[in-house]
């Protein structure tokens, strides 16, 4: 690992193109550049406004210890209506902050853990849904939202259309095995797993390397990150639930840095583990 930085140290990787053979196919990537190094590490979906609010950090080791007490939740109640759109305006932000709340209710609150693992599900996107056939031509057709959640207590993949006129939740589909792209949440905790495991000192050291200071937390990084899948055969079998399982790999760039090459590491979020990709 520490080669491939020490060959870039100084120099602006800006739109390199990474081939990453994460699953059968070989997946291309192109990098994002240098701007806004010091802003977090985006979604590759651009889901910024939507990220995540996780009520605090400390859950995660709950888990592991299994003695942690779990403080009783709240399902804060929907926020008024705002600044609304019309037609197919793009979703204003209070109509995202409003739909968030209407669709997250007590039931699944309680039933659900984030990627922290916090009650409450994982915030991955709200997205303008589309119109029903029979309302394409209307145009006092209703808004609706698509809400999306991921529930780390079952590797669940939660979808919620809301209606943004009536403030109600209009359907709710529940899939596994489905793994949109990453929230900016999931990389900063995919991160956080790797710095923290002794599978990361090579990336800790290239951090050094790199600007004379020690890598102790994501927010020193600059990340983007990809779903992982397992393949037959292509990895160590620590990983072969990843796709039923939400597994990342890492893209970690040091801040107005270089780019730092982790390619061979997979975290498992579900299960909280990294591993080193065979060969």
């Amino acid at each position: 690992m520490r080669t491939t930085v020490r060959r870039h140290l100084g120099k602006v990787v800006a739109g390199a193109a990474i081939a990453v053979a994460g699953t059968a196919a070989m997946i291309a990537i192109t990098l994002p550049g240098t701007a806004g190094a010091d802003g977090t590490g985006g979604s590759t979906s651009g889901q910024a406004a939507q990220q995540a609010a996780g009520a605090g950090a400390g859950q995660g080791a709950g888990q592991q210890g299994g003695s942690a007490a779990v403080e009783p939740g709240v399902v804060e109640e929907a926020p008024a209506e705002g600044r609304k759109g019309q037609g197919r305006d793009p979703l204003t932000d209070d109509e995202i902050a409003r739909v968030q709340s209407l669709a997250v209710n007590r039931q699944l609150f309680n039933a659900t853990e984030d990627v922290d693992g916090d009650r409450g599900p994982q915030r991955l996107s709200v997205d303008l849904a589309d119109p029903a056939a029979n309302e394409v031509d209307d145009p006092d057709a209703p808004r609706r939202a698509e809400v999306t959640f991921y529930d780390y207590r079952n590797d669940t993949l939660v979808t919620k259309t809301v209606n943004l006129d009536t403030g109600k939740v209009e359907s709710t589909a529940s899939r596994q095995g489905v793994q949109p792209p990453l929230s900016a949440a999931e990389q900063t905790e995919a991160a956080q797993l790797l710095i923290a495991d002794p599978l990361g000192a090579g990336l800790k050291a290239d951090y050094k390397d790199a600007t004379g200071k020690e890598l102790t937390s994501p927010d020193q990084l600059v990340l983007a990150g990809m779903v992982y899948r397992a393949s037959p055969g292509a990895q160590p079998a620590v990983l072969d639930q990843c796709g039923i399982h939400r597994c990342v790999r890492l893209l970690p760039k040091v801040k107005n840095g270089p780019w730092i090459d982790t390619r061979s590491f997979v975290i498992d979020l579900s299960a909280r583990k990294v591993a080193r990709l065979a060969g």
